[in-house]
This record gives C-alpha cells, structure tokens and sequence, in this order.
C-alpha cells in the first residue's frame, strides 16, 4: 500500500520523505490555508519534494471554470494530481483531463456508488472520507469492502486512496482490505512506529549497554 502524506507543511513531508515513506502527498484548501502560504507556490515545492503524485485541489464548482484552474494547477509539474469534488461537474471535468492524460483524484466519496462513477469516469484516483464517514454513524472500512469489491469484479483501474484517515487502526484496516493508497497527517503515520515493548526494548538494551562502559568506535 502507498502511503501518502496529508498536509502542505513542507518542512514535514521533506523529514518523512528522508525515511522513505512518502510515496505521494494530497493537499486540500484547508491544508493550503493551515500553511498560510501562496496555493501554487506550495504546491510547486511539495512536486519537488517528492515525485510521487500531489494532488492539488481545484475550487469551483462548475465544469468550465474547474476545467481553467485545472490548466493552472496541472502546469506546476508533471507529478500534479488535479483534485476534483464528486459532482456530475466533477465527474465531466475527471473525464475531460484523465482523456488529456492528467491524474485525477475524485474527492469527498461518501459511497461506494459515488466510486463506481469515479471509476467509469477514468479517475485515477478515488477519495472515500472513513474518518467523516465514522462521524455521521457510518462504517468507513465497510465503504472500503465494498469500493475494492466493485473494482475488482470490473477490473477498475482507479485506486482507492483511503483518506479523513484519523488514526493506526484505520491503516492497519485499509491495508488489510486492500486499498492501493492511504493518506494520512504525518502524525498519524508517525504513530505507527509507536508500541510500548519497543520503547521498553530500547530502553533495556541501552540500560545493559551503559554497564559495560563502552562505547563503539
């Protein structure tokens, strides 16, 4: 499973990319505005940063005006995702750029029949929310189940990116299931190097060590 890295904060995705990690980043404008910084300028520096697939989201919401930030947004780079709402508006705009060859990623997918329409509209990618989907009384790994059961009976190419993930468990689930992609704040992925023998290990080891009165080198 990719791990992508949900945020804008720079400074954030260089130190998890220098673990190898990070196999892609999704912004959104919450994130933009979080970061306080200039949308196309961020964007531009997180391309450099990784070469996997940054999604960068467009704002309108009709099909002729997401159609002209898209050719805004698509010019930063060759590894710029263009982020797309699920509306029929979205979903015209996803066919129109996926058959110009640009990655699209379909966001705020809140059912499995909402997927099933990004797939056939070419997405490259499709969003499902789990943590918003957990919020409203819902099931989010069961939204999961059903996206993978669907593209696996009809062969979709589209990759479910498992996103509004809150927390290790929600990884642990989509990788279990079968997602293609995760994205997640750093901070959630940082908490899955986490387990309290690990901690009790090191410390142990370090204990013993400092007994011996060496050092190495």
């Amino acid at each position: 499973m990719k791990f992508f890295v949900d945020t804008a904060d720079t400074a954030e995705i260089r130190d998890l990319a220098a673990s190898g990690l990070v196999d892609g980043v999704t912004t959104n404008p919450s994130l933009i505005h979080k970061a306080g910084r200039d949308f196309l300028e961020v964007v531009k520096e997180i391309c450099g940063i990784t070469d996997g697939p940054v999604s960068a989201e467009v704002v309108a919401t009709d099909y002729d005006e997401m159609m002209r930030e898209a050719e805004i947004v698509r010019k930063i780079a060759d590894n710029v995702t263009v982020k797309v709402p699920l509306t029929i508006d979205g979903l015209k705009a996803c066919k129109s750029l996926t058959d110009d060859g640009t990655m699209v990623n379909v966001t705020l997918c809140f059912s499995a029949n909402q997927a099933l329409l990004a797939a056939k509209a070419g997405a490259t990618f499709i969003s499902p929310f789990v943590g918003r989907h957990d919020d409203a009384g819902f099931d989010g790994m069961k939204l999961i189940e059903d996206i993978r059961l669907i593209y696996d009976n009809y062969l979709f190419e589209t990759e479910i990116l498992v996103a509004s993930v809150r927390h290790p468990v929600h990884i642990l689930e989509a990788a279990k299931i079968g997602a293609d992609v995760m994205t997640a704040p750093p901070a959630v992925i940082r908490q899955l190097v986490k387990h309290p023998l690990t901690d009790k290990g090191i410390e142990s080891f370090l204990a013993d060590w400092a007994k011996t009165g060496q050092t190495i080198g």
